[in-house]
């Protein structure tokens, strides 16, 4: 059953959804803003691929119930480790049609996007929105060694199966497919929102360690990584980073933390 959703809004968008009666949504805590009275709200640790989409009930009897908790608590502590919510909300319509607002953390863009189960999509840490209950959330790594060093993109939601997916951005988003630019782009890791499979994620240092890569990494306000995207499939990128914004809001307050030496030596004072 389809999704039937709207984004509205500019500056800062959400995502209008209607509900058909017993069909079901689920998003990560804290962006839920509001629902008709009919539609009912659950909170669960679990996520739809550990039985948290529909509930199993007794099936299986305790050895049934002793797998679920195991998987639960793996999508648990994969989630800790991420930094992401601990648990889901989940939305189903009661006795007619109902409707559910969702929206991100940050000023910026939304987009559904259409999962036909032939390929998965993968996002920044704190992408997700929303999902329907057919619409498996995972945790992926990805970049390696040099994905450590990169930050953002080391850690990665993964959606799978069929259905709409919500994610939200920082800033106006753009689509591009490396293929169109000799197959593969390099990007501040800050900036990538979302690609699909069949795209290879990878990290590299900007520069060697010579002069001009010193000072690429110094004064060029990258830091020491850019995000590589080799392939042929969809990116998103946003326009805006995290880190930039944090960034100027600390400077409006009088306190400039990047400084002259632009990312590398940016702090980062609570």
């Amino acid at each position: 059953m389809t999704l039937q959703q709207e984004i509205v809004g500019n500056a800062m968008q959400m995502a209008v959804v209607n509900l058909s009666p017993g069909q079901t949504v689920y998003c990560e805590a804290g962006k839920f803003l509001f629902k008709t009275a009919n539609v009912t709200m659950e909170t669960r640790l679990s996520g739809p691929s550990g039985g948290g989409g529909q509930q199993q009930g007794g099936s299986g009897g305790m050895g049934g119930l002793l797998r679920q908790a195991m998987g639960t608590a793996m999508q648990v502590g994969q989630r800790m480790l991420a930094g992401e919510s601990l648990a889901f909300q989940y939305f189903t319509a009661q006795g007619g049609e109902g409707t559910v607002g969702f929206a991100g953390v940050l000023p910026g863009e939304m987009r559904a996007l259409e999962l036909d189960g032939t390929r998965a999509w993968f996002a920044e840490k704190d992408a997700f929105v929303a999902a329907e209950s057919s619409v498996e959330f995972g945790i992926a790594f990805a970049g390696g060694r040099a994905g450590m060093s990169g930050g953002e993109g080391f850690i990665l939601e993964k959606f799978t199966g069929h259905g709409t997916v919500i994610i939200a951005g920082a800033g106006n988003f753009i689509d591009l497919n490396p293929a169109d630019f000799g197959g593969r782009i390099e990007v501040d890791t800050g900036c990538v929102v979302a690609f699909e499979e069949g795209i290879e994620y990878g990290v590299q240092r900007v520069g060697g360690l010579n002069r001009q890569g010193i000072m690429n990494a110094v004064f060029g306000g990258e830091g020491l990584s850019l995000a590589t995207l080799e392939g042929n499939g969809r990116v998103i990128l946003q326009s805006l980073t995290i880190e930039g914004l944090a960034n100027a809001l600390k400077k409006a307050q009088g306190g400039d933390k990047q400084g002259p030496t632009g990312g590398l030596f940016s702090t980062h004072a609570g």
